[in-house]
């Protein structure tokens, strides 16, 4: 493995002095008034990713979003007028959940003209406005045009779609800011064949975060993604990628991409040099137009082995770009201090032969095994952290993007209880 040139102050840490080099408290991982905190300073107040446009291909087309540890669940609708737009998902009679099938809990999706509540029959155009009253007269000076859904911050980026519960939040694109303006461009609407995994994880959602941010661990964990000759080659010389950046909040790593297609075809398994496919995705680079000149913010180190590109939209969206030419989403959505459901999607284009189909299913399922074995470690470290018996732990330069994602979080809760007048912290 090659080793690459870090920056001038000598690591990719030292480049961001804001972050230090001592150990890191991990309580913020283990605390339940720290979660709370959390909870309101952060998500109530950030833009949160909940899907692709891919989700409302028509007028009408709608889908539910279920946000349980913010008490709440959302509809998002596109309307008469081909808008995107988000409601709470609540009857404005008597507050019964307006938009579900047969279980209230579950996530639903369809395509309707108008949105009926299940109780009364009120019903509320795709704008939101309230149409129908059952039995009306029977009200009080009722101004149906005083009671339409409650609307919330709904915007979207690149496909992207974004919501915010804070109505006096910034806009979307100044929160993602230069950093990811230099995505923009990227063909996403051209990869719209996508594979999706849900899992219901036992660790706080930052140590998911924390996994994939770095690969450090990738010739440990990962070793039996490869054949064992090439397994060994990679314990002997570890792992170092392309380049690390922050922008508070967001940040990203760019690595290597040997693996698609490998230097040496003996590298990988039979079943990948039949199907032209693997862990890094399908070797052959799809026939579209925007995968030639990528957008200036992929591949920052301009390294011929780059491989993949991976952004940290604060505070708990993953977009991974493959250099072969398909990107991969993961979400972190928090259940309680020490679980999170754990989301996962990846997009590509159509594919046009049974051989680029099977090349794409291998993909899928190659990514889930090492997705497990990444969740594997979780519930360890959780059940550890736990114990309390160590607090801090040093974090190598490989590392910044978990030191930045640990110390931000920290930073923001500390403003948010001493704007609330608290003297709480993690303990």
């Amino acid at each position: 493995m090659a080793h690459f040139t870090k920056p001038a102050a000598g690591s990719w840490t030292k480049n961001y002095p804001e972050l230090g080099t001592g150990p890191v408290d991990f309580t913020d991982s283990i605390d339940p008034a720290f979660y709370e905190d959390e909870k309101a300073a952060i998500f109530r107040k950030s833009w949160l990713n909940i899907g692709r446009i891919n989700k409302l291909p028509r007028v009408g087309s709608y889908f539910t979003k279920e946000l349980p540890f913010l008490n709440t669940s959302i509809v998002v609708v596109r309307d008469s007028e081909k808008e995107v737009r988000a409601f709470y998902n609540i009857c404005r009679h008597r507050g019964n959940k307006l938009v579900w099938n047969d279980y209230p809990n579950e996530e639903v999706q369809g395509v309707c003209r108008q949105f009926t509540c299940k109780y009364h029959a009120w019903r509320y155009s795709l704008e939101g406005d309230l149409t129908f009253v059952q039995q009306e007269k029977e009200f009080f000076d009722l101004d149906k045009g005083q009671y339409g859904l409650k609307g919330l911050r709904c915007e979207v980026w690149e496909g992207f779609i974004f919501v915010n519960l804070d109505d006096n939040a910034k806009p979307l694109e100044e929160y993602l800011g230069p950093f990811m303006k230099g995505v923009e461009g990227y063909p996403f609407h051209e990869m719209t064949e996508v594979y999706s995994y849900k899992a219901e994880i036992g660790a706080n959602w930052k140590l998911f975060i924390d996994a994939f941010a770095e690969f450090y661990h990738a010739p440990v964990l990962h070793q039996k993604q490869a054949v064992k000759d090439e397994a060994d080659k990679l314990i002997g010389t570890g792992f170092e990628a392309l380049h690390y950046e922050v922008a508070a909040p967001h940040s990203m790593v760019s690595s290597w991409g040997g693996m698609a297609p490998p230097k040496d075809i003996n590298m990988v398994k039979p079943i990948e040099r039949e199907l032209r496919s693997g862990l890094f995705g399908p070797w052959d680079r799809p026939d579209i137009e925007g995968l030639d000149v990528l957008p200036e913010g992929l591949n920052p180190a301009r390294h011929r082995a780059w491989g993949i590109d991976e952004f940290e939209i604060f505070p708990n969206f993953s977009l991974l770009f493959w250099a072969p030419g398909w990107f991969l989403t993961y979400h972190y959505w928090p259940t309680s201090v020490n679980s999170h459901t754990f989301e996962a999607s990846l997009y590509f284009v159509p594919a046009k032969t049974a051989r680029e189909r099977l090349g794409q299913e291998l993909a899928g399922v190659t990514f889930k095994e090492y997705a497990l074995q990444d969740a594997n470690t979780l519930e360890a470290t959780q059940k550890m952290l736990e114990t309390r018996a160590i607090k801090e732990f040093p974090l190598n330069d490989q590392e910044v993007l978990l030191r930045h994602l640990h110390t931000h979080v920290q930073k923001i809760v500390a403003e948010h209880r001493a704007g609330a007048g608290s003297n709480g912290k993690a303990n």
